[in-house]
């Protein structure tokens, strides 16, 4: 296994980066534009592999797409709710959102699909999102074994890929689907119900987690010309209807890439400036910025980019964070500085993730000489005046290599295990690190 080691920095930073377009927005844009009828252009698309494995799987399906990694663009030419190939072998690797979303949007084919991803994958479970979408007539298989609404409910949310999708056409009707687990269950069933041969009715049982990726969600639809009706979080109706294309779609700034650049200068002091991005964002993980406030920070929207700048004194904060739960290794990284410990809760889901992040994120702190506390849905993470060097071990997940590196930043002899992992969302993120003055 490949190792990175971090250059420490010696001063405060001065300096202005730039990210790459949202993960989330990108990949719920590309199922979009596919349903949609005609050529849309996405502008500031990201090129990562979870982007790649789902353009991927749309190129396998039939759909004609144009990829410039350049220019940053994606052209897909979408077939109005027509999937082209009646068979296909699609491996989505580790990408969750590819999962959930093609498993939803491949019901409204005409044909035998099989998904299967990598190891991981194979442990990430999909069954609350089929046992939903068999409420709405859907067919879905594991291997061999048909899964029918009368199995054991234990086995079908325990159930994780390969999945093969019998499609012909998904009936609609009124389904249930809990909302503790993943967003993206919702979020895909939402996306695809324009299509459904009747109207989608859909129940959300329990809690909802990570309800602003469920916005952003709507958002697409909505910019799509698709009117989502709604309870709140709790029930929405969606009519048969047609995407209508923009054309041209411009892809936002990734908000949790964001957050590590946002979390530089607490740890180094200075300030960072990220280009492209603004408080107004409908994406969630924008209101780190919140947490960091609360911290002590001083955060400024400019005209084109959002400016943190270090604290005087870095205060530990209790916060809920099931909403943002992909910045709390974020937080998690930054905790060991601050004057007072630093609770986090409601994040739960993180253990179904790329990893178990609660456990990875707890176990590479206390490699560091960090006191951790750890719960089911959460930990505190104690001040540290000595934190001592160490080899990080990622867990094959970009987050955790990501949010560790920025300790690097400070404390002598911190080495990345597999820093290739990034890949995932934001390739050259290292070298974005490394710019860092």
């Amino acid at each position: 296994m490949t190792a990175l080691k971090l250059s420490t920095l010696h001063a405060p930073l001065s300096t202005r980066v730039s990210v790459p377009g949202s993960k989330s927005h990108t990949n719920r844009a590309l199922l979009v534009s596919a349903l949609a009828e005609g050529k849309t252009t996405l502008k500031n698309a990201l090129f990562s592999d979870d982007s790649q494995y789902f353009a991927q799987a749309l190129t396998n399906l039939g759909f004609e797409l144009g990829l410039n990694p350049d220019e940053k663009t994606m052209t897909v030419h979408g077939l109005g709710g027509d999937i082209p190939a009646k068979s296909a072998d699609l491996f989505i690797g580790n990408a969750g959102t590819a999962a959930r979303f093609l498993t939803a949007m491949l019901t409204l084919g005409q044909g035998k699909y099989r998904l299967d991803g990598n190891e991981r994958m194979r442990q990430r479970p999909i069954g609350d999102l089929v046992v939903a979408l068999q409420g709405l007539g859907a067919k879905v298989e594991r291997r061999s074994k048909q899964l029918a609404v009368s199995s054991q409910q234990s086995e079908l949310h325990s159930l994780c890929p390969p999945l093969t999708i019998s499609a012909k056409g998904l009936v609609g009707g009124k389904t249930a689907i809990r909302g503790d687990v993943s967003s993206q269950y919702l979020s895909a069933i939402l996306m695809v119900a324009p299509y459904a041969q009747g109207p989608v009715e859909i129940i959300v049982e329990g809690p909802l987690h990570s309800k602003p990726y469920i916005d952003l969600t709507l958002s697409v639809m909505a910019d799509f010309g698709v009117e989502v009706f709604r309870d709140g979080y709790e029930h929405f109706s969606i009519q048969p209807q047609k995407y209508q294309t923009p054309c041209n779609y411009v892809i936002e700034s990734d908000a949790s890439a964001a957050s590590y650049f946002f979390a530089a200068p607490v740890i180094c002091g200075g300030w960072v400036e990220v280009k492209n991005i603004s408080k107004n964002s409908r994406q969630g993980d924008i209101r780190f910025l919140e947490l960091l406030e609360k911290m002590g920070c001083i955060v400024i929207e400019m005209d084109d980019a959002i400016r943190v700048n270090a604290p005087d004194i870095l205060r530990g904060i209790e916060v809920d964070m099931r909403d943002i739960s992909d910045t709390f290794m974020t937080l998690a990284a930054i905790a060991p500085f601050a004057n007072s410990p630093t609770t986090i809760r409601g994040i739960a889901s993180s253990r179904v993730k790329e990893t178990d992040r609660i456990f990875a994120t707890a176990t590479e702190l206390r490699r560091l000489g960090v006191t951790v506390d750890e719960y089911p849905d959460g930990l505190t993470i104690y001040p540290c005046e000595h934190l001592q060097p160490a080899q990080i071990h990622t867990y094959d997940d970009h987050r955790i290599a990501m949010s560790f590196a920025l300790i690097g930043l400070r404390v002598p002899g911190i080495e990345i295990l597999d820093p290739g992992c990034v890949a995932k969302t934001f390739p050259n993120y290292f070298e974005v690190l490394g710019e860092l003055k």
